[in-house]
C-alpha cells in the first residue's frame, strides 16, 4: 500500500480481508487512503470489514446490509457502501442480478448507519466487443435508474479493469481497477 501512496495513489482497492490486517498497521499517512474492499465479503467477517475499510464495494444482499448496518451502529460508524451488480449474469460472479437491483437498492437505503455511494460489478471474461459493451452500458443505466427511484447517494459505478478500463470509461465509471496494470497479476 505504501508504494501506491507514494504513487499518488489515495483510493485503494483491496480483495481480501487477511492481507489488509497485514498491511494495515504498516500504512504511512493512513488520512490520506480510501480503501476499499473489493472482493467478496462474508457475513462472518463483516465485523472485521467495518472496522478496516472506508467503502464496502461488494454488497450483494439485504442480509449482507443488514448486517453492516447493525455492526457498523455498534461502532458508532456510518458504513459506505456500494452495490455489487452482476450484470453479465456470470454464474461464477457474486452480485445482485439486475432484476433485483433496484427494490434492493430501495430497502438496504432505509437502513441506518450505511450510505450507498454507488454500484459495483465485475464482468464476465469473455471477448472485448459490442455484447461486453452492453454490460457497462447496463450497468450504467441502472445506476441511472437506482438514482431515478430516490436513492440520491447512488451516483458512482466501480467497473473496468486492467484490461478493459477505458471502456469503463467510456460507458461512464467512476471508479476503476487497475491491480494488475500497476503492481502484475496475483502470484
Amino acid at each position: 500500500m505504501n508504494s501506491a501512496i507514494s504513487a499518488k495513489l489515495f483510493s485503494l482497492g483491496e480483495s481480501r480481508i487477511q492481507e489488509t490486517e497485514e498491511k494495515f498497521p504498516q500504512i504511512h499517512n493512513k488520512e490520506l487512503v480510501e480503501i476499499h474492499l473489493i472482493g467478496h465479503l462474508q457475513t462472518n467477517k463483516v465485523r472485521k470489514a467495518v472496522q478496516l475499510y472506508d467503502v464496502i464495494q461488494t454488497v450483494d444482499s439485504i442480509k449482507l446490509a443488514t448486517r453492516i448496518s447493525n455492526v457498523a451502529k455498534e461502532l458508532n460508524k456510518t458504513q459506505r457502501i456500494y452495490l455489487q451488480i452482476n450484470s453479465g449474469n456470470d454464474p461464477l460472479k457474486h452480485g445482485l442480478s439486475p432484476m433485483d437491483a433496484i427494490f434492493t437498492a430501495i430497502e438496504i437505503s432505509k437502513l441506518p448507519n450505511l450510505l450507498i455511494e454507488g454500484i459495483m460489478m465485475i464482468p464476465p471474461f469473455i471477448k472485448l466487443d459490442q455484447k461486453y459493451r452492453s454490460i457497462y452500458t447496463q450497468t450504467r443505466i441502472l445506476r441511472d435508474e437506482i438514482l431515478y427511484n430516490g436513492v440520491s447517494t447512488c451516483k458512482n459505478i466501480s467497473m473496468g479493469m486492467s484490461r478493459d478500463f477505458e471502456l469503463a470509461i467510456e460507458e461512464g465509471a467512476t471508479h476503476i481497477r487497475l491491480g494488475t496494470a500497476l503492481f502484475g497479476a496475483r502470484t
